[in-house]
């Protein structure tokens, strides 16, 4: 279980046929065998480490569901530790279970604010609600307007210099998870076609 808040980015140095590893400094700090690190949002559980970076395994699926093949030696990737019991909670409760990819559209100034506008298959924009949350490369966002295939996302200047959506343009592929109270109101209802609206969750007391 992630947070949605990254922690550092980190560089991609070596790739093999079911490894992937990582350059990294601050998530390196306390790190064990066997724990999870969300990179670029999905879940992976380290092999190995260093005091220059880390490995973990990635399986087939991985690669089919996410944008981690598209990630070139050197690229870089969003980073975050495991949620703790002491580690404040400044984001949502992302799994680092991603659902699929979207696709940037289109990245635009307004007012002093970066809008960037992802298309997302359907199989996502059934749990997008307007001020609801979605966590983008593994990174806490809140929807500011949804309508068909399309998320707009208002993003601030400390996400901008500090995750790889600094550097997002028109065509850029991203790891989407939708939010997982989404799908337990789905799954509590029973209503998958009719799809979910604020209306509809506070009239079941999921919203204050």
């Amino acid at each position: 279980m992630f947070t949605g808040i990254v922690e550092e980015t980190g560089v991609l140095s070596a790739r093999q046929s079911n490894s992937l590893s990582f350059k990294a400094s601050k998530v390196l700090e306390g790190l064990q065998i066997g724990d999870s690190i969300a990179v670029n949002g999905i879940c992976l559980t380290v092999v190995s480490f260093n005091n220059e970076g880390f490995s973990v395994e990635v399986m087939p699926e991985t690669i089919k569901r996410s944008n981690l093949g598209l990630v070139e030696i050197g690229g870089r990737v969003n980073l975050e530790r495991a949620l703790t019991l002491s580690k404040p909670l400044g984001g949502h409760f992302v799994q680092g279970h991603v659902d699929g990819t979207g696709r940037v559209k289109e990245v635009s100034e307004i007012s002093g604010a970066t809008i960037i506008k992802l298309v997302a298959p359907s199989s996502i924009m059934r749990y997008i609600v307007d001020k609801g949350f979605i966590a983008v490369d593994g990174i806490s966002l809140t929807v500011v307007q949804q309508s068909g295939d399309e998320i707009t996302l208002s993003i601030v200047g400390h996400s901008l210099a500090n995750t790889t959506l600094g550097t997002a343009k028109a065509g850029s592929v991203v790891n989407l998870e939708a939010d997982i109270l989404a799908k337990y109101v789905e799954k509590y209802t029973g209503r998958p076609e009719a799809g979910l609206d604020m209306d509809f969750l506070a009239e079941h007391g999921f919203t204050a």
